[in-house]
């Protein structure tokens, strides 16, 4: 068997491109532009990158983009501040503090001071609450988590009733991705570190989602032939082969769970393209929200 590719640089085109479109009909209509956000505390070079992806994303479906940035020496009480002061700022409509922070400050307070109505993370406490809860909606899903199911929602039929097993228990990715397939009536079991016998969880598996952050963790005798395998590591290996002396892979040794598994996403161009889409789809909720 080889496992079909989900390929996520395409199905994030086609929500870029939707929400492009929805973001040329706000601004036809006289509505406000869309904004976001983007506050970088340090000289972090992989959050830099990752910023001046959100960035580029914003300038190509029309949405307009605010950089804020902080020296790594900056206090808890000005990195707060700055939030609060977005968070008043009526042009901005989405928040996004970039994660990791520096050491020294406390990231869920921060998280914490964005207001739920700008909280295009979906991180704040009382999102991610609603998100648990039966009977009530979160004003946003976390990207990555999203674009998890848009992407199985693409792939499979339905969801109900298969057996979801999500290897991780992040507050970014594992528990919320958890929670969304409950909600789509799978049958969900969470696995981590302290689990016993991982392989055999994992092979019970119709859908296997890895978000551990260990490369290629995930082996072929590990999958139930035929499973949606969603691969959302990102993990940087030494490979001297390659032209910059190392290669992204994921939490799945692709080459050989492609032999087995249904279907797949690929490291790089799996989740990646799919967490940046659901944030600009977030950005424009928010700018709906601020509508009402």
């Amino acid at each position: 068997m080889t496992a079909k590719i989900i390929d996520g640089k395409a199905i994030a085109e086609e929500v870029r491109a939707g929400v492009k479109t929805a973001v040329a009909e706000r601004v036809k209509a006289g509505k406000q532009v869309p904004g976001l956000a983007t506050v970088l505390v340090g000289d972090n070079p992989a959050s830099q990158v990752y910023v001046r992806s959100k960035r580029k994303a914003c300038a190509e479906v029309g949405i307009e983009s605010f950089g804020f940035e902080l020296p790594a020496t900056a206090t808890q009480q000005e990195v707060e501040d700055l939030v609060k002061k977005l968070n008043a700022d009526p042009k901005i409509h989405g928040i996004l503090v970039q994660l990791p922070l520096p050491s020294h400050l406390d990231d869920q307070a921060v998280l914490g001071a964005i207001s739920i109505e700008k909280d295009v993370d979906g991180f704040h406490p009382l999102n991610i609450g609603r998100l648990a809860m039966k009977g009530r909606d979160p004003l946003f899903v976390p990207c990555t988590p999203a674009g998890a199911m848009v992407m199985l929602e693409k792939t499979l039929p339905k969801l109900e009733g298969v057996n979801a097993v999500v290897l991780g228990r992040s507050n970014i990715v594992g528990m919320p991705v958890a929670l969304l397939l409950v909600r789509a009536n799978a049958t969900v079991t969470i696995c981590h570190s302290r689990s016993k016998d991982l392989p055999a969880i994992c092979r019970e598996a119709d859908v296997l989602i890895a978000a551990v952050g260990r490369p290629e963790m995930v082996k072929r005798d590990w999958v139930k032939p035929g499973a949606v395998v969603i691969d959302v590591g990102i993990n940087r290996i030494d490979d001297p082969s390659a032209p910059k002396g190392s290669r992204l892979v994921g939490d799945v040794a692709y080459d050989e769970v492609a032999e087995v598994a249904g279907a797949i996403t690929p490291v790089p161009g799996g989740v990646g393209p799919m967490t940046i889409a659901m944030l600009m789809q977030n950005t424009l909720r928010g700018a709906e929200l601020a509508d009402r």
